[in-house]
């Protein structure tokens, strides 16, 4: 890859990673439109630890908190409220995580198509609309309740379907059971960590079984793009959200869905 392809893709990675605008639609338009070819294993793991670098580091002070409580109140009758959120945050990660393992290899043999894509990124946009519409007041992450969280959790599980977006689908069923558009962001963010972690580690084991050469450029640059735009995604994206809602992503999900079904498919 060249330096553009490179700082192009990561930036991809980097803000579509935590939009709710999917990922996988996202990264398939180079290679449709322009004829680059795949980026390969040893990008992925790089732009993987960019964006988990960025959520880390934004949440750094959360993460700390949640750790800390978990650890000193986690496993006793009456666990703090950032012992709670951290288990909350471990049980949602639950379903995502177990149905990767048992439907991963299925979905890369049946749902890696351009057209379940756009029908994807139209439909769970249609869905995240209504959410957005529909929702209650809101309750803080303070008033969230176990099943709250495992609602959002098995949510996530769906976005192994391409096109979905992990943040996307998590923030609709947030939005859906009555989270304040901030809180919802900032839970859905939270529970990136493990799943980014654990792709990343995945990613990372087939890297070292793999006798490719490595871009060593390539990586540095990517991780450092991926990094810089997927912290100033976060940084906006909470600024704005409460004002601007979610309607703007909806539309630019309808849009991009239908150009995908009417020149890719």
């Amino acid at each position: 890859m060249d330096l553009f392809q490179i700082i192009v893709l990561a930036l991809l990675q980097g803000l579509t990673e935590f939009l709710p605008i999917s990922s996988s639609a996202h990264l398939i338009l180079p290679s449709e439109v322009l004829g680059w070819q795949d980026q390969g294993l040893a990008f992925d793991v790089a732009v993987h630890v960019g964006t988990l670098l960025a959520v880390v580091i934004y949440f750094r002070q959360d993460i700390f908190r949640l750790l800390q409580g978990w650890l000193t109140t986690g496993f006793s009758r009456r666990p703090n409220a950032d012992a709670k959120l951290a288990w909350f945050v471990g049980l949602a990660t639950i379903p995502a995580g177990v149905a990767g393992i048992l439907l991963d290899d299925w979905i890369e043999s049946h749902l890696r198509s351009v057209e379940v894509i756009a029908w994807a990124t139209i439909g769970f946009g249609v869905l995240l609309g209504v959410a957005d519409r529909v929702r209650s007041k809101g309750v803080s992450l303070a008033q969230m309740t176990l099943m709250m969280a495992l609602i959002i959790g098995a949510a996530q599980a769906l976005a192994l379907i391409p096109g979905t977006s992990r943040s996307g689908i998590t923030i609709t069923a947030a939005l859906f059971i009555g989270l304040h558009r901030v809180d919802a962001a900032r839970f859905s963010f939270l529970l990136s960590v493990p799943l980014i972690l654990a792709a990343g580690a995945l990613k990372t084991l087939d890297l070292m079984n793999s006798v490719l050469p490595v871009d060593w450029f390539a990586i540095v640059i990517g991780v450092f793009v991926s990094a810089v735009s997927a912290w100033l995604c976060i940084y906006y994206f909470l600024a704005f959200i409460s004002r601007i809602g979610m309607m703007p992503f909806v539309i630019y999900r309808l849009i991009l869905g239908v150009v995908l079904m009417l020149f890719f498919v």
